[in-house]
């Protein structure tokens, strides 16, 4: 029992549980003995720093993580035949199951309101002037001054004002140039890979501070308003899975849509996979098996399986992308903050366009949490006591990844009249 606690131990999803778990339970004990501790006074002086200083830590990586990032996952495209026809479908229908995916989101945000009746006003004092700011109503945006709006004038005015769409825009922008200039420009597409590896170790040192960053916003949450930030969390995880199952539920209307096939022996198939997802949390770990049960017994052909489904892997993430839809209503909501047409419409280009390049961080979806919340003026200080009900639901993102990555896959293949009917139909496969 002891081994195994301490092989648990060594895993950082089980530190990060643990911290919420001691979290709440210390902040319920602090808040029950004011006798022997100034409840409130002990957990914002010592303890709530250590929550600003995790925070900070997102905050510091989240520009460099989008710039490097974004042209990482462009100039790596660098393959002919990434920019043939099978390559552009690919790409497209990726691109547009990610932006529905976040509109699934945004839809079940609204629907549910997890955030409603939610009071974080007290981050208000990490978040500072920020908050008050973004919860001034918004002007009257229309289209013509969104696409104006995401020309930087200045790039370094853009990336240290945090004006996220503007610093994607420009990211675009210089991968779709070194991709052009290609061995011309050699040592600056190196420069750019290797800032991205750089950006990735940075972000693996920040993540590993997470357990003492949930721990100390959540006891401090917990310790300063009770049950209610509990129920809180409860209800936007329920609402989160909700939304979860009814993409994977599309997928199969996808199936039997844009393919003209039933979905049902796709979902029998790829059970393996999706098992293999929700135990590791991973879409990368799980490819090679995803690999090889979309070509053997769902029966793509190898040149789709190889090329298609590694660049999904690279780029897509509806699970992620639904995720981030919810969470950014749950603080809008909780916040105060009202959003309006033209912050959905970043919201869902932002969480879509960065996903590209990201799905293989570690706990990447904090990071582009605070890429997406920065874009539409949302305080990310909330991110932490999300940090701690994270694990579970990226075991539910996994599987919706991997679903999705597959289904685009086959339905590719089926368009470039290469997919093997009969082997999708053969249930001894």
């Amino acid at each position: 029992m002891a081994a195994s606690f301490k092989t648990l131990l060594g895993k950082l999803w089980f530190r990060v549980l643990l911290g919420l778990i001691l979290g709440v339970a210390f902040g319920f004990f602090v808040a029950g003995n004011p006798n022997g501790i100034n409840g409130a006074g002990f957990l914002t002086s010592y303890i709530k720093p250590i929550g600003t200083v995790f925070i900070n830590l997102i905050k510091m990586v989240i520009v460099p993580l989008i710039f490097f990032s974004l042209i990482n996952g462009i100039i790596s495209m660098t393959d002919a035949e990434a920019f043939k026809r099978i390559g552009t479908k690919a790409v497209g229908a990726y691109l547009l199951t990610g932006a529905f995916a976040v509109a699934i989101g945004l839809a079940f945000g609204h629907l549910f309101t997890p955030g409603l009746g939610v009071d974080l006003s007290a981050l208000a004092s990490i978040a500072g002037d920020a908050v008050h700011k973004a919860a001034t109503p918004p002007k009257e945006v229309n289209i013509i001054d969104i696409f104006v709006g995401t020309i930087p004038p200045n790039v370094f005015k853009a990336m240290a004002e945090d004006n996220i769409l503007q610093v994607v825009v420009f990211a675009i922008f210089v991968g779709v140039a070194l991709n052009r200039l290609g061995a011309k420009v050699q040592i600056l597409i190196d420069f750019c890979k290797a800032s991205a590896t750089l950006v990735f170790r940075l972000i693996e040192t920040v993540i590993r501070f997470s357990p003492y960053g949930v721990f100390a916003l959540t006891s401090w949450m917990v310790g300063t308003q009770g049950m209610p930030i509990l129920y809180a969390l409860l209800k936007l995880v329920c609402v989160v899975i909700g939304a979860l199952f009814t993409q994977y539920l599309l997928f199969g209307i996808m199936i039997v849509v844009f393919g003209r096939m039933s979905p049902f022996p796709f979902y029998r198939k790829m059970l393996e996979p999706q098992l293999l997802a929700f135990s590791t949390s991973s879409s990368k770990a799980t490819l090679s098996t995803a690999m090889r049960v979309v070509n053997e017994k769902i029966g793509v052909s190898k040149s789709s399986t190889a090329f298609v489904l590694p660049l999904g892997a690279s780029i897509n993430m509806d699970g992620t992308a639904i995720y981030l839809g919810i969470t950014a209503l749950f603080f809008s909501q909780a916040y105060n903050i009202p959003l309006d047409a033209h912050h959905y419409f970043i919201l869902i280009l932002t969480a879509t366009l960065g996903s590209i390049g990201a799905a293989g961080i570690p706990s990447g979806s904090l990071f582009m949490m605070g890429m997406v919340f920065t874009s539409v003026g949302l305080p990310l200080d909330g991110i932490a006591l999300i940090a701690g009900v994270d694990r579970i639901l990226d075991m539910m993102r996994t599987t919706v990844n991997i679903t999705g990555d597959s289904v685009i896959t086959m339905l590719v293949d089926k368009s470039e009249v290469t997919f093997d009917q009969a082997a999708y139909y053969d249930m001894e496969r």
